[in-house]
């Protein structure tokens, strides 16, 4: 079944065609909105003459679509229609920069392509294993019933497609322990026998750890400060979402950039990632707790996979679980799944690469077959 996977965002169209595991076309328009791509419906032509280029006098048979929010009720990917498309809209609120450009990709693909069956992959899905105890908030119950305002967790699709590479790489059935997907944006997932029980992000993907720009867990009364000081809602949306976090901390969101100026003798950068750093520690050691002690802990994503100065200084401050690296086999770059421990750790310290496109892709024609 050859797949195309739609990632959409407000201004721009990740994509990629696939058949299994062979990639046959991908690609990014970007500046959606602007003169020369005016709306998805445009981006979608420049997809479609890629697409055609690299398949000849074949065809598309389905399209997977990721959505970030599924709310309570998606825990599965689903086959698309008009009423789910109006349910995910109905979930703009939860996830007002995502599920939006979302819903734009799947009109899009409807109006281009009517009668090609299209299939949604929810973010969110993976973590509907969460145990209450986890997902609630200590908030007046109304503010659930009402607003559905709990822990949802995201990167879903990601943590599931690495808890599998993690299990075959151990050898195991099914994987316990504790997975930091880490890039711009960026959380940390406690999975036990195969499932998600509890994760960093909640009801909005920002809570939790020091991603690019984001600021993570944050006293929320700082907010109630800096509102009674004169900042607008808008004004607190931008700070915590798009100057904070690493950003925030040292001038760029690229751990790149960090690294290589702390690196150089730069102290607010070496600050960066000590703070993002010691967040990753402190919810790697409780979750480790959580799952009743852990296979294995395991970094995947850009930085995850990439930064092994980032991930020493993780390992290093959990010498208390008894982990430690080979800074050899950590230096090594490699695209394929790997122990980066020494034979002394008291677990595996591990590297599985993540693929979501392949995870959705593998997801929708699964959907399909099964209509």
């Amino acid at each position: 079944m050859i797949t195309l996977v739609i990632n959409s965002g407000s201004s721009s169209l990740k994509y990629q065609v696939r058949e299994g595991d062979d990639v046959l076309a991908e690609g990014l328009v970007e500046r959606i909105g602007e003169a020369e791509v005016p709306d998805h419906a445009a981006a979608l032509d420049c997809v479609d003459r890629d697409v055609a280029a690299a398949l000849g006098d074949r065809g598309i048979d389905a399209v997977g679509h990721r959505v970030v929010h599924g709310g309570e009720r998606f825990s599965e990917p689903v086959l698309i229609d008009n009423e789910i498309t109006r349910a995910i809209e109905r979930l703009n609120p939860l996830a007002p920069l995502h599920n939006p450009a979302a819903v734009t990709g799947i009109r899009a693909i409807t109006d281009k392509w009517p009668d090609m069956p299209q299939v949604a992959v929810f973010d969110t899905a993976f973590h509907r294993t969460l145990p209450e105890r986890a997902w609630r908030y200590a908030v007046p119950d109304e503010l659930y019933r009402k607003y559905g305002i709990r822990r949802y967790g995201f990167h879903g699709t990601s943590h599931a497609y690495v808890a599998q590479g993690a299990a075959e790489l151990l050898g195991e059935k099914a994987f316990t322990g504790v997975i930091a997907h880490l890039g711009n944006g960026a959380s940390v997932t406690a999975v036990r026998a195969g499932e998600s029980i509890d994760t960093s992000m909640g009801f909005t993907p920002l809570e939790g750890l020091v991603m690019g720009t984001r600021s993570g867990d944050i006293d929320p009364s700082i907010l109630l400060f800096l509102l009674r000081e004169g900042y607008s809602e808008q004004d607190l949306d931008t700070l915590l979402n798009r100057t904070s976090g690493l950003k925030g901390l040292a001038g760029t969101n690229d751990m790149r950039s960090v690294a290589e100026a702390a690196a150089s003798g730069d102290d607010r950068a070496a600050l960066a990632i000590e703070v993002a750093s010691y967040r990753l520690a402190k919810y790697i050691g409780g979750y480790h707790v959580a799952v009743g002690g852990a296979q294995a802990l395991v970094f995947t994503a850009g930085i995850g996979e990439n930064a092994g100065d980032f991930r020493s200084a993780v390992v290093s401050k959990l010498g208390a679980l008894g982990l430690e690296l080979d800074e050899g086999l950590n230096a090594e770059r490699s695209k394929k799944a790997r122990t980066i421990s020494t034979a002394a750790s008291a677990f595996p310290v591990l590297v599985v690469p993540t693929d979501e496109e392949a995870a959705i892709a593998g997801a929708t024609a699964d959907v399909v077959r099964r209509s």
